[in-house]
């Protein structure tokens, strides 16, 4: 690969960056139901960011999740999440992503084990992330806000959310993979 090919690559990665931060910041705004703490919202927006740890992975993947993420927040009237939300987000995709390639490992064959392997990579990386995201949550409403027992209730929606978002982003990530949409966008990030 020359050093055009390479920084090619780069600009692809970064427009498709570009492009799911936006997406998310769009999704994570479109439904908000108020939360069962003190303050935030339970929102589809983690959708996206598995799709981004999933499509676009390592860095450039977290970095749209936690700017997406982030700037729906700040757009929302929620500014005091913000610095929560872009890390808890960014942190969610980096540990999706690099879940999703431990558990998939390298075969690519088409055989119904590496199948069964994928679908085990993206389950239980939506699960860890969306544990990241309830853990991340309390953590910082807690400690860093000052909520106290109220950071505890919203754990309870933090967990629905974490579950809609769970089965939402594999229903899509199947659909994506079954007409093939999946690997031709990968094969222009890689």
């Amino acid at each position: 690969m020359n050093n055009s090919e390479i920084s090619d690559k780069k600009i692809v990665k970064m427009v498709f960056t570009a492009l799911f931060a936006a997406i998310i910041c769009v999704v994570t705004m479109m439904i908000r139901l108020p939360s069962l703490g003190p303050n935030g919202y339970v929102n589809i927006g983690d959708t996206f960011v598995l799709l981004s740890a999933w499509v676009i992975g390592g860095p450039y993947g977290a970095l749209a999740a936690g700017i997406g993420s982030g700037l729906a927040d700040l757009l929302a009237g929620y500014g005091v999440y913000v610095p929560g939300t872009a890390i808890i987000k960014f942190a969610m995709a980096f540990a999706a992503w690099i879940l999703y390639r431990i558990v998939k490992g390298k075969d690519d064959k088409k055989s119904d084990k590496a199948e069964a392997r994928k679908a085990a990579a993206y389950l239980s990386s939506a699960i860890i992330a969306e544990v990241i995201m309830v853990v991340g949550y309390f953590v910082y409403e807690f400690f860093i806000l000052g909520y106290g027992s109220g950071a505890a209730a919203a754990i309870i929606s933090n967990l629905f959310q974490g579950g809609a978002n769970i089965i939402i982003s594999v229903v899509i990530v199947n659909a994506l993979e079954r007409v093939h949409l999946l690997g031709m966008v990968k094969r222009l990030l890689v």
